[in-house]
């Protein structure tokens, strides 16, 4: 094995490392996990995220040469920008930047838009009490606004260079709409900077294949 083994679904999340490895030119086989099927529990998967969590990777050339096994789709995106040195400011400030946003979105992006979500497209059967879909709409706005007060005047979110950053960001964003159909409920369009960047980031080439490797069947 010389390729870097990929094991995800095109989720926001999945889609992440997906795009990454098509920006950075690395060369890779697509393994799908199929969570409505339960493969994130087998014991095969377990090995390399024991949290039973798409995506995983298996790098068969990491640091000192040896085998090894990623988990945590933030912590695949820095390793990969490291490990090539792109998608990832040599800059010690816009670098120390990146990261910051990175874990902006593993720490508010992601849960609170996945809870949006969750509330607001699938669980109507099962919660039909409004404070959920209430609170989960007013957080997501509420970080929309800050990504876009963020992106005033600049194309990416660290000034002059797209970055792991954006990547990690802007499938959660298009999510909000094309899983979620949130458009009216979230008020997308007045987030026009959030608007403007995303339409930049989908139009990317690496993107359109990255956002559909290992998609639903």
């Amino acid at each position: 094995m010389t390729k870097i083994q990929l094991y995800s679904l095109a989720t926001p999340n999945g889609q992440k490392v997906s795009v990454a490895l098509e920006e950075l030119g690395l060369e890779y086989d697509a393994h799908t996990i199929d969570i409505m099927k339960g493969d994130q529990f087998t014991p095969e998967f377990i090995k390399l995220n024991p949290n039973s969590k798409i995506p995983a990777i298996l790098d068969p050339n990491g640091p000192d040469g040896k085998e090894l096994a990623m988990m945590e789709s933030g912590a695949i995106l820095l390793y990969l920008a490291e490990k090539t040195g792109k998608l990832i400011p040599s800059d010690p400030r816009k670098k120390n930047e990146t990261i910051q946003w990175l874990f902006f979105q593993m720490a508010s992006i992601g849960p609170m838009f996945g809870q949006f979500g969750h509330f607001f497209k699938y669980a109507g059967d099962k919660c039909d009490h409004p404070y959920p879909v209430e609170r989960y709409t007013n957080e997501a706005k509420r970080l929309l606004k800050v990504l876009d007060t963020r992106l005033e005047g600049q194309d990416f979110i660290v000034d002059g260079e797209y970055t792991i950053a954006d990547i990690a960001i802007f499938p959660w964003v298009s999510c909000l709409s094309k899983f979620y159909e949130a458009d009216k409920q979230l008020a997308l369009v007045d987030f026009k900077n959030v608007n403007r960047w995303l339409s930049s980031c989908l139009e990317r080439p690496a993107v359109k294949i990255g956002m559909n490797i290992c998609g639903f069947n």
